[in-house]
């Protein structure tokens, strides 16, 4: 048997987007606005479901064809409409588990529109992951968010 370990790490992530409130919150509420910014490169097969409501489940997997796959299983845990989001969720790479989080996304009006400040703390598992590569990949997906409100 290998050995197993666990690292934890908290990080947070501040954007501002040129939008408000409303429509950036709209854009993780909507299912249909949330699949086209919320996962891996256009040339992934992925699948995407999302009931948003506390208690509502989160499921996005996906990966290169012929590839591993990386899915994403959630729970909402608490939702205050344009303010706030609270999500536990793990990640597997194939079978195998690669990390346990608590994500909360805060949305704030600003000067520009909207302040998004995302904090995540996480259990990283067996040295499949850690909390640099994942801020590097969350940030990647605020872009796209950015991208998406911008269209």
């Amino acid at each position: 048997m290998s050995e197993r370990d666990v690292t934890h790490a908290t990080f947070v992530i501040e954007r501002e987007y040129a939008h408000p409130p409303e429509k950036v919150f709209a854009a993780y509420a909507d299912p249909k606005q949330k699949s086209k910014w919320f996962g891996g490169p256009s040339e992934w097969n992925s699948t995407h479901t999302l009931d948003f409501r506390v208690g509502g489940k989160e499921v996005s997997s996906g990966g290169p064809p012929g590839g591993v796959i990386h899915k994403m299983s959630g729970e909402y845990w608490d939702i205050v409409e344009n303010e706030r989001i609270v999500m536990s969720y793990e990640l597997h790479l194939d079978a195998t588990r690669i990390s346990v989080s608590l994500g909360t996304t805060e949305l704030k009006p600003s000067a520009k529109g909207a302040k998004l400040i995302y904090t995540e703390q996480g259990a990283y598992l067996d040295g499949y992951d850690d909390a640099g590569q994942r801020e590097h990949g969350t940030r990647i997906l605020l872009g796209q968010l950015e991208t998406f409100l911008n269209a």
